[in-house]
């Protein structure tokens, strides 16, 4: 990223603007996010369960399986500065009520309805963003304008965690405290929409020069695109078995994740607030797993290949849960989180080339469609089986040693598809 350009970029008075708003909601989303963690996980006043976690991980991921790939047919028909103004608005309102909620102890499907209401509609504002970012760099400057403004955000994002974390520590971890950490997030919501009242009315577009009446076609549109993205799938042999690889990761990723919820809040601590550092360190150690992978994943790719080397994570993925996981103690299930991390990232990342490189362009957008959604939503599915059998304490052997034989299974049977997906291509 050159200095002279991101001046250039940072000296434009509108994109000042949309950075504005886009760095006030992230930072907002950092410190929803630790409320509601806190709140459903790591409150003094109710038990953390399985069913919880897997309710709360459905509100969080629901929104990217199901709304992600409808999202753009509504960004290029409404006016972008309106979602970027009223997307927090709503945000701020159903904070409120949520905050009533989180004071009245109430956990229930209304609060997490409403929850998902709150996360479900930052998938507008993001896309409204990204829509929009053109309108106000040149662009010769949008690759780098993009990096800044996602990457900084992100780290904004993890900021307000960590205020969130402090307004923690002030109010406290009581009922009463989370609803005032979330009442700030309602007001710095409203600031976000503040901000992008400063833009100009009718920059950031679209210019529309559509019937209205052409968004149900479109949403149709999306619909066929995916069943075409699915049909396209099943004709090519490498990219479905990938996509296959990793849907079952997911799955049994998300298991591991439930029980090390469970393990961080019941097991390796008594204290709410002990619990909710711990958990916060295991999502970090599988972070840096996450950026281990991408530093050794190429190499070895270009040694092994990429069939070779998802099938080496899955049998290493089983292996850690074996070795590090059955103690169920706190230090080697910090260190089985990290080589999960490396797993979890080595394997998208072959994922992703695999189906870049195997699916025609002309499908390529339509069955990364069907990639993301089916990404989150068997991590969802994952969590929604754990929790029928998961005890509160997260300790069961007997499901330690089922997901990791499957991950052992997963890389037989991915050695074997591969092989024949090979000979088949060699054949035509």
């Amino acid at each position: 990223m050159r200095r002279s350009e991101l001046r250039a970029i940072l000296r434009g008075r509108d994109f000042r603007r949309l950075y504005g708003t886009r760095l006030t909601s992230q930072l907002t989303d950092g410190v929803f996010q630790v409320a509601l963690a806190g709140y459903v996980f790591f409150s003094p006043e109710r038990q953390t369960t399985a069913g919880k976690a897997a309710a709360a991980f459905a509100v969080t991921l629901l929104p990217y399986s199901a709304l992600g790939p409808f999202v753009g047919v509504f960004i290029d028909r409404w006016r972008r500065r309106l979602i970027l103004m009223w997307t927090p608005v709503v945000r701020a309102v159903l904070t409120l009520l949520v905050a009533a909620l989180a004071a009245a102890g109430q956990d229930g499907a209304v609060f997490f309805a409403t929850v998902l209401v709150v996360l479900g509609v930052n998938r507008f504002f993001l896309a409204a963003l990204s829509a929009a970012l053109p309108h106000v760099v040149r662009r010769e400057h949008l690759v780098t304008a993009n990096a800044f403004a996602v990457t900084s955000g992100t780290v904004v994002a993890f900021a307000g965690a960590g205020l969130g974390y402090l307004l923690r520590r002030a109010f406290g971890p009581q009922d009463e405290g989370t609803a005032l950490i979330l009442l700030c997030a309602s007001a710095l919501w409203v600031a976000s929409a503040l901000v992008a009242a400063t833009l100009p009315r009718r920059l950031l577009g679209p210019h529309l020069d559509e019937a209205p009446a052409h968004t149900r076609e479109a949403l149709g549109n999306v619909l066929r695109g995916l069943a075409d993205g699915a049909r396209h799938l099943v004709r090519c042999r490498s990219a479905a078995l990938a996509l296959a690889a990793i849907s079952a990761h997911r799955f049994l990723y998300g298991i591991v994740l439930i029980m090390t919820l469970l393990l961080c809040r019941n097991r390796f601590t008594a204290d709410p607030d002990a619990g909710m550092a711990a958990f916060a360190v295991m999502l970090g150690v599988s972070g840096a797993g996450y950026f281990a992978a991408a530093l050794i994943t190429p190499p070895v790719v270009r040694r092994i290949g990429k069939d070779a080397w998802i099938c080496g994570l899955l049998a290493g993925g089983g292996a850690t849960l074996l070795v590090l996981g059955l103690p169920f103690a706190a230090a080697p299930w910090t260190a089985g989180a990290f080589l999960l991390g490396v797993v979890s990232q080595g394997v998208k990342l072959c994922v992703d080339t695999i189906l870049q490189e195997s699916i025609e362009d002309a499908y390529r957008g339509r069955v990364f469609a069907v990639y993301d959604m089916l990404f989150n939503a068997t991590f969802a599915a994952a969590a929604a089986v754990a929790a029928t059998w998961l005890p509160v304490s997260g300790v069961s052997h007997a499901t330690l040693v089922a997901v990791a034989a499957a991950y052992m299974l997963g890389a037989v049977a991915y050695r074997g598809g591969a092989g024949r997906a090979s000979r088949a291509s060699a054949a035509v």
